[in-house]
């Protein structure tokens, strides 16, 4: 007994020395997780690698495990939405871990319609653009963000006017009137393009372009030219930020054409003959004396937080850009404000939206000097004569009274105010309710104010005819517009066995109306109330015309039903049908019907592609979808109204007269665009190599237009707007992305996309109310027309020959019939080319090395011709005694040309150097009140390489009425920018 309790004691003894002493040899391994950004992530799981061992981290982001002291611990660090990191940790160190967004996070959940969709389940053609890939750099506009990031997406900015933004074309051109401006949809609300304005760039979240009618027709009859939807940035939940971002930036011309100087100028005048009398001997460089260079700033103050209950997200911005044009310039402020809560057991969610801006915009006057081409005030630097002074001896701006129409451009610049101040503001309630069981309701309200005030005034000494004629002429218009819409949804999401359904039925009602008024007044005695006090002019010279008011507005009514089906994960229906009605149209067509339906197969899921390992994932899709276009309709165009036209002498005293202005239609009806698409999304090489392609084929119908018709029977004037034509446009897009380095410390990507697009007129003429209209020509632009069964923007144009006897310009007799005509179907045209671009394309490549980040924007269009109707009239030396020429002029060599020729069409073709950017973020974890510093330097518009001899190729707006010319635009800049990116504790 006793050796049996000796040997119990001596191994309780043993035992416990054991413990202890394997409990010595335990330690602590303690550490913390923050994001991209520095901010602590709680609940990112933390995980010993080959062991059990697991945890998570707590609201500062702290974790602790155990294990031996002697040994260091391999973790795995995950969180949703960010790459997995795998550290060695040591004890006692208490290192920090910073996990980085994935690159497919951004795009595992895409907004589309009224909802969102996981990536992997997208049936339709959506372009998914993250915070993190929009161009940096100085940005006043959303849309600069977005310059080469999607194929198929065209930005076009047309110089650089403060204020002024991009134009943005979704595969091509997609109607001739009815509009070709994407809807714009921020957070639910719905918008035109001025929507953007009110959107802090800094604030974006991630930005979805719907292509295909299988994913705008949802959007029914304003998703037909493509939707942005964008979605703002919302505080995650047990977290709190304070961000400052502030971008400064130094804007100088990149570009300007070489003209004569005084001395080159008096040279040529004597070899001309010109008069001595039009050479007033001064030297003066008119570009120069207008245009400086320009600073742009961009700052933003963001702070949010809250629990898993609540959260709020708020900012203030402010962006101010100072013209390269003298006295241009453009100020907006945007507050806003974005909150969740959560209610009865998280079954109950409430968002609220609400954002407020100011924009103060100076732009430099239009419409004026001696011709059409030269209506801005840049052409008019160009035509101004070198030997001009710019002051007459008292000190009164010179102009020249021989000269019909002078302008003295620096007069204009300095004494013309040309003022538009709008006030934005839109708000939105959003509520969600899980009912019972997957069902769920939803309710959806937005309200859009925007309050616009034009202010003008052109004195006397502006130089202007109109103004010196009418001893100073101002005017003020005021445009309201106020937006309503609200819907109701009911969705049903269910799991049968492998199967997995989500229908959606919704009701939508939207209000807008319209109204304004215009008041001008002539003859002011002084300047210094401009266009604050029009009572003050001459009230004896007041016009038809110069008062005006008016207020319309449009009603839209919408029944939506919606199914998302997918079967084991593989195989993935959506279709959507909508039903739109419209106060806009006749009486006879207010309804139009929209369906959709697209399918998809993930080919990666199927049991003979497990055991391969070259594709991470591989999807087919395919989809047709019809859409509707009313945009290019106003309220009140299908009926027959009734305005003043001229006076009548009655009863011994002049009356007004009232006659119709416009007729009526009442089979007015929606424009229609059906179209087809096919292509298929895959990853390769784990993820590495990934890349999207598609092809489509769009036939938009019923092409809204107005149409010249005979002034008989029921038409009283001689144009209408209807529905007659059809237009093609077909294309294939391609889209790649390549991870040539992914390491610890460095990432290399190199991306890049390519598009195709062609576009055919299929029809034009018809039958209007019992009249036939056989129209196969419409003028374009500038030589360039729209002809059934070629591209949209054809070039018909004269073809240079030489020169005669005098220098006049000479063109080919295609007809030989002994004269030129220049009718829009003359014999004597011939077919060169088309005024759309024929291919675009982008290199967007990106690298990283730890806490340094780099990355550029490369890209082009071409298979366009550019009508270079500026070069054409500063090119005849015939007009060297009323204005300049370029140097080029003299070696040409034409003395004078009646004929618009294809000796100024010119390749549209470009490469543009768009954007390099360089950062670095400092890592300041023990700093006391910062927790992440980023400090970036960003060039814009770089390099340019192209043959156009223009100021700038990007002239050649998709736009809806005139295409292919350039007859002189504001310029466009170089930007060299500095950026700040602060976030505090």
């Amino acid at each position: 007994m006793k050796k049996v309790y000796l040997f119990k004691y001596g191994l309780t003894v043993l035992l416990l020395i054991s413990a202890i002493a394997s409990f010595a040899q335990k330690g602590a391994f303690r550490g913390k997780v923050v994001d991209d950004l520095n901010q602590p992530l709680p609940g990112a799981t933390v995980h010993v690698k080959g062991a059990s061992q697991t945890t998570v981290t707590d609201a500062n982001g702290m974790f602790s495990l155990t294990g031996d002291t002697q040994q260091a611990l391999t973790v795995q660090i995950t969180f949703v939405g960010y790459d997995v990191l795998e550290r060695v940790i040591k004890a006692n160190e208490n290192p920090t871990f910073q996990l980085v967004p994935s690159s497919k996070a951004l795009t595992e959940v895409v907004v589309m319609g009224y909802g969102t969709v996981k990536k992997s389940d997208l049936t339709g053609a959506v372009a998914t653009i993250g915070a993190k890939d929009l161009n940096p750099g100085s940005v006043t506009n959303p849309l600069q963000q977005l310059a080469g990031k999607a194929a198929g997406v065209n930005i076009t900015q047309v110089g650089s006017e403060p204020g002024v933004a991009p134009t943005v074309r979704i595969r091509g051109l997609t109607s001739l009137q009815g509009g070709n401006d994407p809807l714009v949809v921020v957070d639910g609300i719905q918008g035109n393009m001025d929507l953007l304005n009110q959107v802090p760039p800094s604030e974006i979240a991630s930005i979805d372009i719907l292509k295909d009618a299988s994913a705008t027709a949802i959007y029914g009859s304003r998703g037909a030219p493509g939707v942005i939807l964008i979605t703002t940035r919302k505080t995650a939940a047990g977290k709190s930020s304070v961000e400052y971002t502030e971008n400064s930036s130094l804007d100088v011309i990149a570009h300007k054409l070489q003209e004569l100087n005084a001395a080159q100028w008096t040279a040529q005048a004597e070899k001309q003959g010109v008069d001595v009398s039009a050479n007033h001997g001064s030297n003066t460089d008119w570009f120069n004396l207008l245009t400086q260079n320009g600073v742009t700033q961009n700052h933003n103050l963001a702070f949010g937080g809250g629990t898993n209950g609540f959260n709020y997200r708020a900012s203030v911005s402010a962006i101010t850009q100072t013209g390269i044009v003298i006295n241009s310039n453009y100020k907006k402020y945007i507050g806003r404000i974005t909150a969740t809560q959560k209610a009865l057991d998280d079954k109950l969610t409430l968002t609220m939206n609400v954002n407020s801006g100011i924009n103060n915009d100076v732009y430099s006057p239009i419409g004026i000097g001696r011709a059409a081409f030269t209506s801005n005030l840049i052409s008019n630097t160009y035509i101004s004569r070198p030997t001009d002074p710019v002051f007459n001896t008292d000190g009164s701006y010179y102009s020249d009274p021989n000269v019909f129409q002078y302008i003295n451009p620096y007069a204009v610049a300095k004494t013309v105010k040309n003022d538009v101040n709008t006030n934005n503001l839109f708000t939105s309630l959003r509520g969600d309710l899980d009912i019972y069981k997957g069902i769920s309701a939803g309710w959806f309200g937005s309200w859009r104010k925007s309050d616009t005030n034009t202010g003008y005034y052109a004195p006397v000494a502006s130089t202007i005819a109109t103004a010196i004629d009418n001893k100073g002429i101002a005017n003020i218009s005021n445009n309201h517009v106020d937006e309503k819409l609200m819907d109701i949804s009911l969705s049903y999401k269910h799991e049968f066995g492998l199967s997995h359904f989500d229908a959606s039925a919704i009701y939508e009602w939207q209000a807008q109306t319209y109204n304004g008024s215009f008041a001008q007044g002539r003859g002011f005695v002084n300047d210094f109330a401009t266009y604050n006090a029009l009572q003050l002019g001459d009230i004896s010279k007041v016009l038809q015309g110069d008062i005006s008011s008016y207020k319309n507005d449009r009603r839209l009514i919408s029944y939506i039903g919606q199914i998302h089906y997918s079967y084991n994960n593989k195989y993935l229906l959506t279709a959507s049908i909508r039903r739109d009605g419209s106060t806009v149209f006749g009486v006879n067509n207010k309804w139009g019907n929209f369906p959709s339906a697209a399918l998809a197969w993930r080919i990666d899921q199927e049991d003979f592609m497990k055991n391969q390992t070259l594709f991470s994932s591989f999807k087919l899709r395919v989809g047709y979808g019809v859409t509707g276009n009313q945009q290019g309709i106003t309220p009140q165009n299908s009926i027959a109204l009734v305005g003043q036209a001229g006076s009548v002498f009655f009863g011994g005293s002049t009356i007004p007269n009232y006659f119709y202005t416009q007729n009526a239609n009442p089979n007015l009806k929606w424009e229609t665009r059906k179209q087809a698409n096919a292509g298929f999304d895959f990853s390769m090489f784990n993820d590495r190599l990934n890349g999207t392609f598609d092809v489509y084929r769009a036939t938009t119908d019923n092409l809204l237009y107005h149409y010249t018709v005979p002034v008989v029977g029921q038409f009283f004037v001689n144009n209408i707007l209807a529905n007659v034509g059809s237009l093609r446009s077909q294309g294939v897009e391609l889209s790649l992305s390549y991870m040539v380095i992914k390491s610890q410390d460095m990432t290399l990507t190199l991306a890049a996309n390519g598009s195709l697009l062609q576009s055919k007129v299929l029809k034009l003429g018809g039958n209007i109310q019992g009249f036939d209209v056989p129209t196969n020509y419409v003028g374009w632009g500038p030589n360039a027309y729209l002809v059934v069964g070629k591209p949209v923007g054809t070039f018909l144009i004269l073809k240079h020959l030489g020169k005669d006897a005098n220098s006049a310009e000479t063109v080919v007799d295609r007809d030989k019939n002994g004269t030129i005509d220049q009718g829009s179907q003359s014999k004597d045209r011939y077919e060169e080319g088309q005024s759309l671009p024929k291919y675009t394309y982008a290199f967007t490549p990106s690298f990283t090395y730890k806490n340094f980040d780099a990355s550029m924007v490369w890209r082009g269009s071409g298979g366009n011709k550019i009508y270079n109707g500026l070069r054409q009239d500063l090119s005849l030396l015939e007009n060297l005694g009323k204005s300049n020429v370029l140097t080029s002029a003299v070696p040409l060599g034409i003395q004078s040309s009646p004929y618009g020729s294809d000796l100024w069409l010119e390749s549209g073709s470009y490469l543009r150097w768009e954007n390099l950017s360089l950062g670095y973020r400092f890592n300041l974890a023990k700093v006391k009140y910062i927790s992440a510093l980023r400090l970036s330097v960003t060039g814009q518009n770089l390099a340019i390489i192209t043959k156009y001899k223009g100021l700038d190729p990007e002239v050649n707006v998709s736009g809806d009425s005139s295409s292919g010319g350039d007859y002189g635009t504001y310029p466009r800049t170089r930007t060299f920018s500095l950026g700040l990116n602060v976030i505090l504790k």
